[in-house]
C-alpha cells in the first residue's frame, strides 16, 4: 500500500476527510484514528480502569479457550480481523493446535512489529500478516495442508459498524473464510450508562487525546488548519440506537481551511467520529443469522457485560 496505515495515501486521507466534513452533518471515518499515535493511544485506553471491555473479554477468552481448542484440528488456521497485536489471539494459539495465524489489519507497521515479535517467540505457528481494510474483500494468503479455518473478531470492533455494515462484514467474512469455517465473535452487551460513559470519556483524558488526534493527522496529511484548543471531545449515549457516539465539538464559530476548502463550523457543531453499538444478544443474533451464520456456542461473563459467540455455517 502507498501508506502503511489504513486509508492509504495522504491524498486518500484528504478525500475521505473532505467527503465527511463537507456533508450537512459532519463526520470523519473511524479508520483515520489508527496512525502510529492513534494506535499507541488506543493501547493506553485499553489499560484504563474505566475501560472494562478489554479486561472483561480477556478473562472470558481465557475461560473458554479450552472449549474452543477441542474444536480445532491440527494444522488449522486462525484468521483475526483488526489484529494490531497478538495479545488476544495468543490465548487461542496457546490452547489450540493452530498452524497458521493470519492477522488482518489496516496498520501495516503494527503488523510488521507483530510478525517480528512472534517469529522470535513462537515455534510451530506460521504468521502471515495481511495489511488490508477488512470492510473490503480480503485476499487471504495460501496455507498449504490446512485442515480447517476459524475466524476471530474480538474487542467489540463489530460495535463500530452500523447494523447494515455489520451484516455486510459478516457475509463477506463467511465467503472469504470458505465453506465449513467457524467464526469467534466478540461484542459488548453492556447497557449501563453509568459504566459506559466513563469508558469513553475517562478522567485522564486519554480518549479525548485519541479523538483529537484525528485533527492532528488531518493537519499533517491533509494540509488542514485545525486548532485543537478550539475543539473538545464528547461522548454521548444514544439510547434509541443503543450506541455510544464520539464527537468533536467546535468551541465557537470558526472556519477551517482543508486543502483549499473552507469548512464552516457553528458554535457547538460537532464532527461525528465514531459509533460503538452495544448490542442486546437478541439483536446480535438477528444480524448473525441474516448474514448466513448460525450461533453455535455462546459465552458471557458473570456480569453480562461482554459476549463471545462461536458461529458456524449450519
Amino acid at each position: 500500500m502507498p501508506n502503511d496505515y489504513d486509508i492509504g495515501s495522504p491524498g486518500a486521507t484528504l478525500m475521505a476527510a473532505l467527503a465527511g466534513l463537507l456533508a450537512s452533518r459532519k463526520t470523519l471515518p473511524p479508520a483515520l484514528f489508527y496512525d502510529k499515535e492513534g494506535c499507541r493511544l488506543f493501547y493506553e485506553i485499553t489499560k484504563l480502569p474505566e475501560y472494562y471491555l478489554t479486561r472483561t473479554e480477556f478473562k472470558l477468552l481465557k475461560t473458554i479457550a479450552p472449549d474452543v481448542a477441542k474444536l480445532v484440528k491440527p494444522s488449522a488456521t486462525l484468521v483475526e480481523y483488526g489484529a494490531s497485536d497478538e495479545t488476544k489471539a495468543a490465548v487461542l494459539l496457546r490452547a489450540a493446535p493452530f498452524r497458521y495465524y493470519v492477522p488482518v489489519d489496516v496498520a501495516g507497521p503494527s503488523l510488521d512489529d507483530l510478525r517480528d515479535r512472534m517469529e522470535h517467540a513462537w515455534t510451530g505457528v506460521t504468521v502471515l500478516p495481511v495489511t488490508a481494510d477488512f470492510m473490503q474483500p480480503v485476499m487471504l494468503p495460501l496455507r498449504p495442508d490446512e485442515t480447517s479455518v476459524m475466524g476471530f473478531f474480538p474487542g467489540s470492533t463489530i460495535g463500530n459498524l452500523r447494523p447494515d455494515e455489520a451484516v455486510t462484514f459478516l457475509r463477506r467474512v463467511r465467503l472469504g473464510l470458505g465453506a465449513g469455517a467457524r467464526f469467534l465473535l466478540g461484542f459488548d452487551t453492556c447497557q449501563d450508562v453509568t459504566r459506559l460513559l466513563p469508558a469513553y470519556n475517562d478522567p485522564a483524558g486519554v480518549t479525548a487525546a485519541f479523538n483529537l488526534n484525528l485533527l492532528v493527522r488531518l493537519n499533517r496529511e491533509a494540509g488542514a488548519g485545525f486548532d485543537l484548543t478550539r475543539f473538545a471531545h464528547q461522548a454521548v449515549w444514544n439510547s434509541a440506537e443503543h450506541r455510544i457516539e464520539m464527537h468533536l465539538v467546535s468551541l465557537g464559530r470558526q472556519t477551517i481551511q482543508v486543502a483549499g476548502h473552507a469548512i464552516h463550523f457553528a458554535d457547538g457543531e460537532t464532527i461525528h467520529t465514531e459509533n460503538s453499538y452495544k448490542y442486546p444478544p437478541e439483536r446480535m443474533r438477528e444480524l448473525i443469522e441474516s448474514a448466513g451464520w448460525r450461533c453455535w456456542r455462546t459465552w458471557t461473563d458473570p456480569e453480562g457485560l461482554f459476549a463471545l459467540w462461536l458461529l458456524d455455517q449450519g
